[in-house]
């Protein structure tokens, strides 16, 4: 079952690799602007879970450079993941505004909310 997992893991990270997609074309100051937003987020990985590859498609189409922090291999971000959004369960953004921390779980919610933030 361990083989089949990180078989299939390959599988969608190359498939995510030969047809990634193209991100959207901002003007400098707009992009400024998107890159300051974004430094006020996170989001908590693993590198080859689907749902995950789906979220990461949506910011390279929305063209924002989020941190990425493995919740898988590193044992810092796993715990962070696990004492603030309360449970280790991946894709997860952290939203940091306004001094509040907003924990988001859900892909299909996540690329909702890229999409309306950075649109």
């Amino acid at each position: 079952m361990k083989f089949i997992r990180w078989f299939l893991g390959r599988v969608i990270l190359l498939l995510n690799f030969v047809f990634s997609p193209k991100g959207v074309k901002r003007s400098q100051e707009a992009q400024t602007s998107a890159d300051e937003k974004a430094q006020s987020m996170a989001l908590y990985q693993f590198e080859a879970c689907p749902f995950c590859v789906k979220v990461r498609r949506a910011m390279k189409r929305q063209s924002v450079n989020i941190e990425l922090r493995d919740a898988k291999n590193d044992q810092q971000h796993r715990a962070e993941l696990e004492a603030g959004g309360g449970r280790i369960k991946v894709p997860c953004l952290r939203i940091e505004k306004d001094g509040q921390v907003e924990w988001m779980y859900e892909s299909s919610d996540i690329v909702t909310y890229l999409e309306k933030e950075f649109a």
